[in-house]
Formats: structure tokens, C-alpha cells, sequence
């Protein structure tokens, strides 16, 4: 192999190329034709590599985070790779099923700062020193090349709108998703403001607002509920709108209080539904007309938007059933365990509670009617009990109240509270009340409690026992 040649031939046509995705691909190319190898190379653009030219196998990564792979690895520290046996290497990415040796060469600009990597796979024995030097001089011309016609390609508003449908998926909280989505429609509109109004409630405002919005924040907040709705209303019933840019002409009514604020250019996404979602507001001081494109990828990201509020409603529904009586809505006997392994010993009182005669409530009148006792009863007694308290219901007519005490006969006296609670509905109580010792599992805590409470059943039901300290 004359690797004289081989550069001269891939490097002949380099100072042609008027841009950096043809110089690549020239470079693939020429390349291509003096070795067998998977050639391929990939550019940094934001926090990944994106694969701009590539040949020599069914297919190929589209993009690579910056620290994943050899490819990664060669990008994040500006080393080569040689690497003779990929079997070996944990890095190693699979992009052919028969490839057997590896090299990767950083591409770097004037200033020694990786741009991107140069990276070649070979599926049969090659000798990789003489392709070492070789690739790295390719590497050093493709990457001056590169630099010279402004470096790599910026990142396309679809590959900004896919990064920030990730950030809007994991979004934690709803107002991560708003403010996510906000910075989204900022950064792939390219205008310099955004707004969401959501169930006629503001989005939350970035950390640093431009003073665009936050005069269109005032404005709408002058307006008041009544001119917000109007705006969401006009999004659902009509569809997305834009502005065209042209000067002298009024804008609807509904939208005064943006114009009021500054705003010439203006793109009106409807987001969810109309009873329940809202509307994405993208402004600019500028006179400007968004093209067709920038539109649809503002509706791309309110649909997204709306995905990710509504799986975060959904999900706190689920943890909400999941942690609740579906009956009365109390607690249940998950969160209750939880709640009273964190009882302090001598404060944190446990009072187990039984309805009286339920029994005879279902054999007698049926389970229905059994329900509606209990969920009385539930209400009575959580209006009872005083704000911090804690409410469970942990069997079929099974109640246990934990509240925080300074001493036993205040226990007592709010477990007297709840039985008066439960006489004005027409319904008796058994409450047997007890206070964790030091060292005493929750566990035989609640046994107590509910030792006492069957000591008020053997009195005659309708009362308070306290479980000797």
C-alpha cells in the first residue's frame, strides 16, 4: 500500500469543497477506494457526534453521545485509539457483526480543539501503524479544511427540537415540563420569547427574562382571566396562527395586551385540549414572518408538551391509588407503615379505631350501606382531628389515627374528640390509644393500641382506653 498515494488521492479536492459535509464525504469517498474498511466521520454538534459521512456497512450510528464508544472515548480526549481487537475493548461500538480491529483519529481545528473523530473498522487482519500515521494526517487536513469553512454544521431545528423533546420527557415536576418547553420553542423558533398559558395559569418565567417577556407577562396579567381565555379559545377553535410581517395592519382584538407589550411577530399554538390545555405564545419585538416549517415545529412541541404534562397528571393519579383507600381516600396500609416507622418515642401516638356494630350494618342493610357508614365516618372523624394529623384506614372497619403529642392525656383527649365526631352522625367508636416506648417496634406499638381498643369492647364499646406506658 503507497500511503503517500492514498493521502494525496483523499486530500487532492479538499480545498474545493465549499462546505464541511462535502468536504467529509469527499473524504469518505476518496478513502473508500484504498481500503476495505468501515469509513466513517462524525462531528460535534451540541453534546453529541452526528455521523456526516460513512461507507462500507448496512448501517451506521446517526449520533453517538460525546463519551460513548471509541468514537466517544477519541472525541473526549483528543486521542487516538488503536485498537487491534475490538473484542477487547469495552468502548467498542458494533456497527458491522464481523469487525475485528479499530482506529480512531481526533479531527482538530487550528486551536487543537476536537471537532469531530475520523474513525475506520476493519473486518479482516491489517497491519494499523502505517494506517495510523496515514489516518492522522487525513485527520489534520480534514479537520484544518473544516475549520477554515466555519467548522462543523450548526444543529438543524429538528435535531433541537428531538434534544428537547428528551429534556421534555424526563422533565421531573409540571413546571419543568413548561419551562422546558418554553426554552424549546425560544431556541427551534429562533424568536426570543415564549410563553404557555395552561388552564388559564402562566408557565413559570425563565431564570433570566428578556425584558420582551417580561412586559408580555405584566400585560397578561393585567388583562386578567377573562382576556386569557379569549386567547386560548381563538387557538382551539381556529387552529395555529403566525404573523406575516407586513406593517399597517391592526391585530385582533385578542391579542391587544401582546401588542401592548412590544410584539410585531407572533406564532399562536393550541396546546391539549380546549376544556383542559391551553395555548404555546411565541413573540419577538422584530417584524418578522415565520416561515411554514418554524409553525409546524411549534405544534410538534406543544402536542410534546401536552404528552409530558398529561403523563406526569397521570402518573401522580396512579401514585395517589396506589397510596390511598379507593373507598374513603384515606391512607392506606402502605403509607401507614411508612408514616409510623418514623414515630418518636413518647410524642407520636397511634390510636386504633373500630365502628361498632359494623357487622350487623352489612348483614343486616348490605355492603352498600356498609360503604356509606364508612365513608361517613371517615369524614366525621377527619374533621375531628386537628390540622398535621393523620388518618388511615387499614381494614375493612379498621381506622388508626397517628398525632403528635406532648403528653398521653392529650392522646386521650382527642381520641375522645373522635368518638363524639362519630356519635354526631349517629354511629359509636372503640378507640384504643398508645405512645411507642424507647426501643419498641412500631409493630408492638399498633398491638397495644389494639389491646386497649378490644379492652373498651369488653366495657361495652363507645369509649377511650389508654395503653399503660
Amino acid at each position: 500500500m503507497d500511503h503517500q498515494r492514498v493521502i494525496r488521492d483523499v486530500t487532492v479536492r479538499l480545498p474545493m469543497a465549499s462546505s464541511a459535509l462535502e468536504a467529509c464525504r469527499w473524504t469518505v469517498t476518496a478513502l473508500s477506494r484504498h481500503t476495505s474498511a468501515t469509513i466513517s466521520v462524525l462531528l460535534a454538534v451540541h453534546d453529541r457526534l452526528r455521523c456526516v459521512a460513512a461507507t462500507g456497512a448496512w448501517q451506521v450510528f446517526a449520533t453517538v453521545p460525546a463519551g460513548t464508544g471509541i468514537v466517544g472515548r477519541v472525541y473526549a480526549t483528543g486521542t487516538p485509539a488503536v485498537v487491534p481487537d475490538v473484542t477487547v475493548d469495552p468502548d467498542y461500538l458494533p456497527v458491522r457483526p464481523d469487525v475485528a480491529a479499530e482506529l480512531c483519529v481526533p479531527l482538530l481545528d487550528p486551536a487543537g480543539r476536537a471537532i469531530g473523530v475520523l474513525d475506520l473498522q476493519w473486518s479482516e487482519p491489517v497491519d494499523l501503524e502505517p494506517w495510523r500515521e496515514t489516518t492522522q494526517r487525513l485527520a489534520n487536513r480534514l479537520g484544518a479544511r473544516i475549520a477554515a469553512l466555519g467548522g462543523p454544521p450548526a444543529e438543524s431545528r429538528s435535531e433541537k427540537l428531538l434534544r428537547h423533546t428528551a429534556a421534555l420527557t424526563s422533565a421531573p415536576t409540571e413546571g419543568d415540563v413548561l419551562a422546558a418547553a418554553a426554552c424549546a420553542a425560544r431556541e427551534v423558533s429562533t424568536l426570543s420569547t415564549a410563553v404557555l398559558l395552561i388552564a388559564g395559569q402562566l408557565g413559570p418565567p425563565p431564570v433570566a427574562p428578556s425584558d420582551l417577556e417580561t412586559r408580555i407577562r405584566a400585560e397578561l396579567t393585567e388583562a386578567g382571566p377573562a382576556a386569557l381565555d379569549r386567547m386560548v379559545d381563538r387557538a382551539h377553535r381556529y387552529g395555529a396562527g403566525y404573523t406575516l410581517g407586513e406593517a399597517g395592519h391592526p391585530p385582533t382584538e385578542d391579542y391587544r395586551p401582546l401588542t401592548r407589550a412590544g410584539v410585531h411577530t407572533l406564532v399562536a399554538v393550541p396546546v391539549g385540549p380546549p376544556d383542559a390545555g391551553g395555548v404555546l405564545l411565541v413573540a419577538d419585538e422584530r417584524a418578522l414572518r415565520p416561515d411554514p416549517t418554524t409553525v409546524s415545529l411549534m405544534e410538534l412541541l406543544a402536542g410534546q408538551a401536552w404528552t409530558s404534562l398529561d403523563r406526569l397528571r397521570t402518573l401522580a393519579r396512579l401514585r395517589e391509588q396506589a397510596s390511598s383507600d379507593p373507598l374513603t381516600g384515606l391512607g392506606h396500609t402502605g403509607p401507614f407503615g411508612q408514616r409510623i416507622a418514623a414515630a418518636t418515642p413518647g410524642r407520636t401516638a397511634l390510636l386504633a379505631i373500630d365502628v361498632d356494630g359494623f357487622k350487623t350494618v352489612n348483614d343486616t342493610y348490605g355492603h352498600q350501606a356498609g360503604d356509606q357508614v364508612l365513608v361517613g365516618l371517615a369524614r366525621a372523624l377527619e374533621g375531628a382531628l386537628r390540622h398535621g394529623d393523620e388518618l388511615y384506614r387499614i381494614g375493612g372497619d379498621e381506622f388508626v389515627a397517628v398525632i403528635e403529642v406532648s403528653r398521653p392525656e392529650e392522646a386521650v383527649r382527642i381520641a375522645e374528640r373522635l368518638t363524639e365526631a362519630a356519635r354526631r352522625i349517629g354511629r359509636t367508636i372503640s378507640v384504643g390509644v398508645a405512645l411507642p416506648r424507647p426501643g419498641e417496634s412500631p409493630d408492638r406499638t399498633l398491638r397495644r393500641a389494639d389491646q386497649a381498643l378490644y379492652a373498651v369492647k369488653r366495657q361495652g364499646r363507645d369509649g377511650v382506653h389508654l395503653s399503660a406506658a
